[in-house]
């Protein structure tokens, strides 16, 4: 069996284990934009998303740490008091800059949290997709080399 038809039905599996247990819905799988993914910059990834330029805004609570000792393993949450339709994770100085996108379904509780993995010392953005208009909060996360927090 080729390597892309494995990819193919690991894939298939994984998405409709995660739809018949509600995780997501098949209108989300099928929503998924590859080219917001594939943008290399802040910019190419806000006209994808239809952000323009974001606002900053209070609302928006970026959780992370001021120091990431283990750049593979970065854990990233945002948490707002907006109605959100939807979230993204982005990492400006990644070779891809969203690194993830989440669709809130209504009467959901506006939190989301993941792992993210960092190359470098970084600017983390988090977007935020309320009443049709996208705002943000910005944090620097400083990668160390070697986990020794120096």
């Amino acid at each position: 069996m080729n390597q892309q038809r494995r990819n193919l039905m690991k894939y298939s599996a994984v998405f409709g284990l995660m739809a018949s247990t509600g995780l997501i819905s098949i209108a989300q799988a099928q929503e998924w934009n590859k080219a917001a993914f594939e943008g290399k910059s802040l910019d190419d990834v806000f006209k994808i998303l239809g952000a323009g330029s974001p606002d900053k805004s209070s609302a928006i609570t970026l959780n992370a740490p001021d120091i990431a000792e283990n750049g593979a393993v970065v854990p990233v949450g945002i948490n707002t008091t907006l109605k959100a339709d939807q979230m993204a994770i982005l990492i400006e100085k990644n070779p891809s800059a969203l690194a993830a996108q989440f669709f809130i379904p209504a009467g959901t509780d506006p939190f989301v949290t993941t792992r993210v993995k960092m190359g470098q010392t970084s600017n983390v953005y988090a977007l935020v997709k309320a009443d049709g208009k996208w705002n943000m909060s910005v944090k620097e996360i400083k990668v160390t080399l070697g986990g020794c927090g120096g």
